[in-house]
């Protein structure tokens, strides 16, 4: 007879030791005994754990790219998305206060004022006034002229603090978002104009039609001078810009299918590997330090961004809002992967063939045992229930776990609350099956006593 190998002696091993331990907590033998390959199955050689090792390493590499263009195709092609990132800039006080000054800036240079009141004062003069008349006309110019100019910044500022802004500016966004992709093809009647070198810009148009209708209303006649002017101001510059349009196309159909990509490459890493308990492990510990990377290296990228914009295009403030505003959705992404991560490998750790975790499994069990035996002493049984749902143990849990895997992947906005209750909820489920299911020997045990029970009444 063929001495049995290593392995063999080892499988053996490992299946008395479950079996000592079941029948040392009381656990059915067969609840705790580790399910391992038959004898005869040949091992994977080290090819597939290379094979696993590199999906892997591609699948964590590509899941920043997932992040990146899973962000850019929301903001490029979803309106109601961009418009809620961007329609909050119009109630920031120093969003509030560039564009006050630079629609104030946009009227003094289309409207002389000095010049209007002085010629005003001058025809009053020539119709014929005292000299005393005349010198006290000439000295009222400059403080008309001042007064002048603030009312018009006042008049600016107040319609900027107002709901009537933030709606100018909410459908000037929407519009703005509407025409994105032509202004990604260069269109010259889009809203929103990316040029040459790099910068980002609305138009003022709309603005200050509106400013001209206020002060129109509030009696200030010459305002109707002030003509519809095309004027683009900036509000964000980067030297990646011409790139990113160049790269538009890419990013909205890498948007769609990357996410699914990285995926693959990372179960498919798993699902190739010798040891998948311990692949599964990996995979999630390596995606969560790239995620973190990530996390750095964006806020890395504000600092580099925030300091690169020359304060006399864009008022320091309003770049690093703008910046909060731009990446809060990766960085929300980025931290909710992270924690989707750390949940998996714990998972994995506590799923797998383990010793530690298949002692706590065991103590898991038998408590649920004892619940179960409390119950049938008292003809608290779920009786036929419980025993099929007992044969049906493990299709039940892989049924839960791919619904909460569903409830991740599909949940929108994946957030660290929706996956901290998905597990909380699915941790329920797995509990509530062991209790609720019915073991072979626990339905003996009952049937045994409930066909004694009358005897002993006798």
């Amino acid at each position: 007879m063929a001495r049995p190998s290593t392995s063999e002696l080892e499988r053996r091993i490992a299946q008395l030791e479950a079996e000592n331990e079941s029948l040392r907590l009381g656990v059915p033998v067969e609840a705790t005994v580790p399910a391992t390959e038959p004898a005869d199955r040949p091992k994977r050689g080290r090819g597939w754990a290379v094979l696993s090792v590199a999906l892997i390493t591609i699948g964590a590499v590509l899941a920043p790219v997932a992040v990146v263009s899973t962000w850019a195709k929301n903001s490029l092609t979803d309106t109601d998305r961009f418009v809620a990132t961007f329609a909050p800039l119009a109630r920031d006080h120093s969003v509030r206060q560039y564009v006050t000054d630079q629609t104030v800036a946009v009227i003094n240079e289309r409207i002389d004022i000095p010049q209007l009141t002085s010629d005003l004062f001058d025809g009053i003069t020539e119709l014929g006034t005292p000299p005393r008349a005349t010198a006290a006309i000439e000295a009222l110019k400059g403080p008309a002229a001042s007064g002048v100019q603030s009312l018009i910044e006042s008049r600016v500022a107040t319609f900027v603090e107002s709901e009537t802004f933030a709606d100018v500016w909410t459908q000037a966004l929407r519009i703005s978002h509407r025409q994105l992709v032509a202004a990604m093809a260069n269109d010259p009647d889009a809203a929103l104009r990316l040029g040459g070198d790099g910068t980002i810009g609305i138009q003022l148009a709309p603005i200050i039609d509106a400013v001209k209708s206020a002060l129109v209303d509030q009696g200030i006649g010459f305002a109707s001078q002030i003509p519809s002017v095309d004027r683009t101001i900036t509000v964000a510059q980067s030297d990646a810009l011409p790139a990113a349009q160049l790269g538009y196309g890419a990013a909205v159909v890498a948007g769609v299918w990357m996410p699914w990509v990285a995926l693959g490459f990372l179960a498919a890493g798993v699902l190739v590997a010798r040891r998948r308990s311990t692949a599964l492990i990996s995979a999630s510990i390596v995606l969560a330090v790239v995620m973190a990377a990530l996390a750095i290296g964006l806020a890395i990228a504000r600092a580099v961004f925030v300091t690169s914009v020359s304060p006399s295009i864009l008022p320091t403030g309003v770049s690093q809002v703008l910046f909060d505003r731009v990446a809060g959705g990766m960085r929300a992404t980025t931290v909710s992967v992270i924690v989707l991560a750390v949940v998996v490998a714990v998972v994995g750790w506590f799923a797998g063939p383990f010793d530690t975790p298949r002692r706590l499994r065991a103590l898991a069990r038998s408590a649920a045992g004892e619940v179960r035996r409390f119950g049938e002493e008292r003809n608290v049984t779920t009786g036929r229930v419980g025993a099929w749902i007992y044969r049906q143990r493990v299709l039940l849990r892989a049924l839960v776990a791919v619904i909460a895997a569903l409830v991740v992947v599909f949940g929108r906005p994946v957030s660290p609350p929706l996956i901290i209750w998905t597990l909380v909820i699915a941790a329920l489920a797995i509990a509530v099956l062991e209790l609720v299911q019915r073991p072979p020997a626990e339905e003996s045990v009952g049937d045994a006593g409930v066909e004694s029970a009358p005897i002993s009444a006798g």
